[in-house]
């Protein structure tokens, strides 16, 4: 099998057999002749199948070392879709430091459908088994998590699943399968916002669910068609645009983050850093076992309070105040009243003085400098 790079870079991407193109064409089209009724030349419909979106789905299940991929117009459209495979009564084991989103998605959203969540801390394995019931049918992970990047181990939590004949679910958006494939790790389906590191420029929204099971992604394709919350032509050309430059993108965004944690775990202003790379992190060694690196997010908590945070926030020049992630921009936002504004209250609610980074692929002794100012 060629190398990840390659991959990224060729597989759905052929050179079109009429011109020559090197990358697949933006296929502008709603709808495809037919050489008979009923018999179409490609698909009958572009809410169905589009060419430009078949290129990313190939590209990216193939990255994933899963048979099937399926994209969405956003990761929480993924999410969206694979979570009407429930039923109500149905119940979901969900990390309890997760991507509020989700949180909100599954308590306000399927929660009035009648499926139920339990939120546990999913590195204590006693209390995930403890957290089964008859009626579980997945067991939701992040790994790195949002915003706290606690890591677990996605083969110890698949076996647990399947011994109770759950899914395992894995958010790989923080990863990326550059740095980690959680289906050869026995999960049952990997999800993403690819609008993050997948895209990479902070210029398209999209999502993506990856499978082995040819069962499950019947259901999913048909859930992808009936619901309609497809990726448009344009959205799905600049994710392949993306993915072909992934790895070494998420090698600068590493090796950034690495040094950004350093420093910060030596400030005098800084309570704690959340990094998986540091060897102090509570979850380094389950990291380096199934990751290839650490990833580009960096959180930290300061001794000021949440007043020290915002400020800081709102200080710097390089990171830029903004939501979202895994951009060729570093970021930087207060996740308690941003992005996981919605798990207020819950024992997913992130502390106050909690400061999340997307480090970026700028020049890292600017992002040092420019964090060294706002500290200050």
């Amino acid at each position: 099998m060629a190398g990840f790079n390659t991959r990224a870079i060729h597989v759905g991407s052929e050179p079109d057999p009429v011109t020559g193109a090197v990358n697949p064409p933006v296929y502008l089209t709603s709808t495809y002749a037919q050489d008979g009724v009923g018999i179409p030349r490609f698909s009958d419909y572009s809410r169905v199948d589009n060419p430009t979106r078949a290129a990313l789905e190939t590209c990216l299940a193939d990255l994933e070392g899963a048979s099937h991929g399926i994209a969405f117009a956003s990761g929480l459209a993924g999410e969206d879709a694979l979570l009407r495979t429930l039923a109500p009564g149905d119940h979901v084991i969900l990390g309890n430091d997760a991507y509020g989103g989700t949180y909100r998605l599954l308590t306000k959203i399927f929660g009035d459908w009648g499926v139920t969540i339990s939120c546990v801390d999913l590195s204590d394995l006693d209390a995930v088994r403890a957290s089964f019931a008859k009626s579980t049918k997945m067991l939701w992970v992040e790994t790195p998590s949002n915003p706290l990047l606690n890591v677990v181990s996605i083969k110890d939590l698949a076996a647990i699943a399947h011994e109770h004949d759950a899914l395992l679910v894995v958010d790989n958006t923080f990863a990326t399968p550059f740095l980690q494939r959680p289906l050869t790790l026995g999960a049952d389906v990997v999800v993403h916002s690819t609008t993050k590191y997948v895209g990479g420029h902070s210029d398209v929204i999209g999502g993506f669910v990856a499978t082995n099971s040819d069962e499950l992604a019947t259901k999913l394709k048909f859930h992808q068609y009936a619901i309609g919350a497809v990726p448009g032509p344009l959205d799905c050309y600049l994710l392949i645009r993306g993915l072909k430059t992934l790895g070494i993108r998420m090698e600068r965004h590493c090796s950034n983050a690495r040094a950004v944690a350093e420093y910060l775990s030596g400030h005098d202003a800084v309570e704690r850093v959340y990094y998986p790379g540091l060897a102090t992190h509570p979850s380094h060694e389950v990291a380096a076992s199934q990751m290839s690196d650490f990833g580009g997010m960096v959180s930290f908590t300061l001794k000021g309070g949440a007043a020290k945070a915002r400020n800081v926030c709102e200080m710097t020049s390089v990171f830029t105040l903004a939501e979202s992630l895994g951009g060729v921009e570093s970021l930087i936002e207060l996740p308690a009243v941003m992005t996981h504004a919605s798990t207020a209250g819950s024992t997913l609610e992130p502390p106050a003085s909690l400061v999340r980074l997307s480090v970026g692929i700028e020049d890292v002794d600017d992002l040092i400098r420019d964090l060294a100012q706002a500290l200050s």
